[in-house]
C-alpha cells in the first residue's frame, strides 16, 4: 500500500497536492483547483494544506 508522502517531483510549493493526487491516482492539477475551492469556500483547506506540509514526509 503507498504512503501519503509530500511529491518531490510534482510539486508547485510544499508537494502535498503533488503528493495527495499520487496516493488517490489522480491528477495534480484536479487536486490543487479543489483544494484551492475549498481555501476560498470556508477556508478550512488552507488550514489543512499547511498542516500536511509540516506533517507529510517527504517522498
Amino acid at each position: 500500500m503507498a504512503k501519503l508522502t509530500k511529491s518531490t517531483a510534482d510539486k508547485k510549493l510544499c508537494g502535498v497536492c503533488g503528493g495527495v493526487a499520487k496516493f488517490f491516482g489522480l491528477d495534480a492539477t484536479i487536486v490543487r483547483i479543489a483544494w484551492a475551492i475549498c481555501v476560498f469556500i470556508g477556508g478550512f483547506g488552507l488550514l489543512m494544506y499547511l498542516l500536511l506540509a509540516i506533517l507529510l514526509p517527504k517522498e
